[in-house]
């Protein structure tokens, strides 16, 4: 389904000498500076989903050190981010309903912020864990519920608004992992330091959501004030019924979607775990094994941009799930035949593989046709596919140490290609979860 057709779709008819339904929530008289202040907030919050990850991982040894962690606590915080995820964000479709998503993700990254300034002062490994849970309980609602505002407000340009904040999003995560280092060393600090930096840019995100969820509260209230209007004029025996969405568990396309999330997400994760140890296995030294990886992170962040409007365009998207699927498998290929004469190539092409992200998170936008569809849709997905994600580093890093070598872990790295190109096939159909699962307009 195309950006216009949603939009066509969205727009409520007007019969002449007929009183006109009542509008969605974003066409009630809003504010002129929302639009604008929703496009900053978006990007600010998306800058912020990926940071307290990736920051840690760049002083994870030092942080290991001074809280005297043992090898199975850092393990567990290495698994933490997933798990976070798929817990917390199947939370956001009921605190959305209760709240409205605008307030539920001003509140999130209230606790990116929180958890954030915590982290750094923690003097042991349970209190430090705890605020990093505080942290990813932000950004998995975040996670959520980004794709429901942009739906909500700029339901002409789903993809366009996805691919600025895949963009963001990419930034903000190849950013933290480079210079939080860096920035340590110019301040004279230690690892507190370098992870107390990024408080301040969560700090900042949180500020235009601030009247961001004011005015979308009003706007919602306006909404449902207009349709208990329209409904007291009906009759009696007429209620009016929250819409809650579909029942996503019954459609074949969420469960494509989560499970196309779940093998995107394994690739990732396994990419940033471990593509530096290929190429330091392989005899890269390891400064240049580093920056292989940060081409691989980079190249997110133009394709983020341009992917979700592409999509946006097309009315089946199977086609780009197969060339970022192809990109992927000529990738591990060249990594098991000439790890080091193609080192430049292939962090390349997994760089460009890895955009299955931007392209998943804008097919939850056009596989539902409403912003009740999207949350559920979005928390379905994302959580099942964090669920789906976990084993994936773990299985990698154990088939890399029983067997001596990379070769049998990037097989199995190819091989799990194969079922998420076909997904992305299906998944990519021009269907809704509303119309599988039997809802009307």
């Amino acid at each position: 389904m195309s950006d216009e057709e949603i939009q066509t779709m969205n727009r409520p008819k007007v019969v002449r000498g007929a009183t006109a339904a009542p509008l969605p929530p974003s066409a009630h008289v809003a504010p002129t500076w929302l639009g604008p202040v929703l496009i900053v907030g978006i990007v600010l919050a998306a800058l912020n989903l990926r940071p307290a990850i990736t920051s840690l991982g760049a002083v994870f040894e030092e942080t290991r050190t001074g809280l005297g962690m043992s090898g199975t606590v850092a393990g567990l915080i290495t698994s933490v981010p997933a798990l976070c995820f798929a817990v917390f964000g199947v939370t956001a479709p009921r605190l959305s309903r209760r709240f409205g998503p605008a307030a539920v993700v001003c509140a999130g990254m209230a606790a990116i912020a929180a958890g954030l300034l915590i982290r750094p002062f923690a003097t042991g490994a349970a209190a430090f864990l705890a605020a990093s849970a505080l942290c990813l309980a932000g950004i998995a609602l975040t996670n959520v519920l980004l794709p429901v505002i942009v739906k909500r407000w700029f339901p002409d340009r789903v993809g366009t608004m996805t691919g600025l904040y895949s963009m963001a999003l990419a930034a903000g995560t190849s950013l933290a992992a480079a210079v939080t280092v860096p920035l340590t060393s110019a301040l004279g600090g230690t690892w507190r330091t370098g992870l107390l930096i990024w408080a301040v840019l969560a700090a900042a995100a949180v500020l235009p959501w601030l009247p961001i969820a004011r005015a979308s509260r009003r706007t919602e209230r306006a909404a449902a004030e207009s349709a208990a209007q329209s409904t007291a004029g009906s009759g009696p025996g007429t209620a009016v019924r929250a819409d809650t969405g579909p029942k996503v568990f019954r459609s074949r396309t969420a469960w494509a979607l989560a499970c196309y999330f779940g093998l995107q997400a394994t690739g990732a994760y396994v990419a940033m775990g471990w593509l530096p140890q290929i190429f330091r296995d392989a005899g890269v030294s390891a400064s240049t094994a580093g920056v292989l990886l940060a081409v691989t992170m980079v190249m997110g962040v133009p394709l983020a941009f341009v992917i979700p409007g592409l999509a946006g365009r097309m009315r089946n998207q199977g086609p780009i799930a197969v060339t970022l699927g192809l990109f992927g498998l000529v990738g591990y290929a060249g990594l098991y035949l000439a790890p080091v004469a193609g080192a430049w190539v292939w962090a390349l092409l997994l760089g460009i593989s890895n955009c299955a992200f931007p392209l998943v998170i804008t097919l939850i936008g056009l596989r539902a046709k409403s912003p009740a569809g999207v949350v559920k849709l979005s928390a379905f997905a994302q959580s099942t596919g964090y669920l789906i994600s976990l084993p994936g580093p773990l299985l990698i890093g154990a088939l890399y140490q029983h067997s001596g070598g990379w070769d049998i872990p990037l097989a199995v790295m190819a091989a799990l290609l194969v079922p998420q190109i076909a997904l992305g096939v299906l998944a990519g159909r021009d269907r809704t979860i509303e119309d599988e699962c039997g809802m009307r307009d």
